[in-house]
């Protein structure tokens, strides 16, 4: 699996992703060895504690209006009809939904229930640019079932 290709988040298709910052990121398996005074070199038993998980963690470098407020919240400021700003929340955000990630191997990636934490980060220089760093906690989907799924991507797709 390689190469993010499109990534959405609740049906609304994010930004420009900078390069080299997509990780998998979440945590390793954990487990407890039992230890028997008989066997000195290895434990008898290994119990299982937690399933490994992921936390994909991503920075959207492309901060049009409207990605910053589909990833941090807030308000859009118009004039008529025409986005001119953005307004950051003055509440608290909770945001959770559908995460798909369709990527240049021809698999995707479907997390049913991701929070989103994001914040805006990055420098203003002439050698860098302003980004919004997300993570997507993988949450236990409303179902019960699979945190999330890895497919191939359907032919008729886009």
């Amino acid at each position: 699996m390689y190469g993010i290709g499109k990534l959405t988040i609740d049906d609304f298709e994010v930004g420009y992703i900078e390069k080299g910052s997509f990780d998998f990121g979440g945590k390793e398996p954990e487990s407890v060895d039992v230890e028997a005074e008989q066997v000195p070199d290895a434990p008898v038993l290994t119990l299982a504690q937690k399933n490994g998980t992921i936390e994909p963690g991503f920075n959207l470098i492309q901060l049009n209006y409207e990605n910053m407020q589909q990833a941090l919240g807030g308000t859009l400021v118009k004039d008529g009809e025409k986005v001119t700003g953005w307004e950051a929340p003055s509440e608290l955000i909770d945001r959770s939904g559908r995460c798909v990630i369709d990527l240049v191997s021809g698999q995707r990636i479907t997390i049913p229930n991701g929070k989103v934490l994001a914040n805006l980060t990055g420098k203003l220089t002439l050698t860098e640019v302003a980004k919004i760093s997300v993570k997507l906690k993988i949450q236990k989907p409303a179902d019960g079932g699979a945190p999330y799924t890895v497919t191939d991507i359907p032919e008729n797709a886009g």
